[in-house]
């Protein structure tokens, strides 16, 4: 039976596919089977096969099957803004229907653990009245967080922690992430942190300048940072 989970970000550009990257090469080094799911994706670059976000390419990559891009990211928008927006001036809307479609067709390949990868933070508007974490709370997903180590982390965290539980879910760990040069007093916080967030803290991701770099480079820095990580917790639900 698969496993899944949702991961999602105390705000847009903390590191979120990057450390799904890193949770995915850690899976794979555990003797885990695991494929990525970007369900949303706003920005993205017109390639011969359609539009193609980075962010849903390194999840499709790190993943032990090979799936067509369509199936790891079935919406996609050309404009790096909020989706609801993107959507709007397509003039479309988002069917969660479709979000629920391809998550269950990933459910059935059988996979040990499938990564549900968030867009922009958890309560991401969709349009008409919906938010994404509405349908992981539909889904009873249980949710890694990542935080972004920067200046208003720990606000954001702890409101990211109090909206997911009152949502019903199970946060079942977090990652201290730095997205660009590490905060000042960074031990300070993740040990807050760490006292404060009711889930097990799975590890901390350093600045790594592959992390900020091309696909290749992302790439490798996903692997060598799945050193940093305890998938420990992950492994006993």
């Amino acid at each position: 039976m698969t496993q899944a989970f949702f991961v999602t970000g105390t705000d847009t550009e903390v590191g979120k596919t990057f450390v799904s990257c890193t949770l995915m090469q850690a899976l794979g080094q555990a003797g885990k089977s695991v494929i990525g799911y970007k369900p949303i994706a706003a920005g993205a670059e017109l390639s011969h096969h359609g539009l193609i976000n980075d962010d849903a390419l390194l999840l499709q990559h790190n993943g032990s099957v090979e799936l067509p891009y369509e199936a790891v990211n079935p919406i996609v928008f050309a404009p790096p803004i909020a989706p609801h927006i993107a959507a709007a001036k397509a003039q479309q809307s988002i069917n969660m229907s479709v979000v629920e479609q391809g998550y269950q067709h990933l459910l059935g390949k059988g996979c040990d653990t499938l990564l549900v990868e968030g867009a922009g933070g958890w309560r991401l508007p969709l349009g008409n009245g919906q938010y994404l974490s509405d349908w992981v709370a539909q889904a009873q997903l249980p949710v890694i967080m990542v935080v972004g180590m920067k200046l208003g982390c720990l606000n954001h965290a702890l409101l990211t922690e109090q909206s997911i539980a009152s949502a019903g879910l199970k946060l079942v760990g977090w990652v201290a992430n730095s997205p660009g040069v590490e905060q000042d007093f960074l031990a300070d916080n993740i040990a807050y942190l760490t006292q404060a967030i009711d889930a097990p803290f799975l590890g901390q991701i350093p600045a790594m300048a592959g992390a900020q770099g091309e696909f290749d480079d992302i790439m490798a820095a996903a692997k060598q940072a799945s050193s940093q990580l305890d998938i420990t917790p992950l492994l006993s639900i």
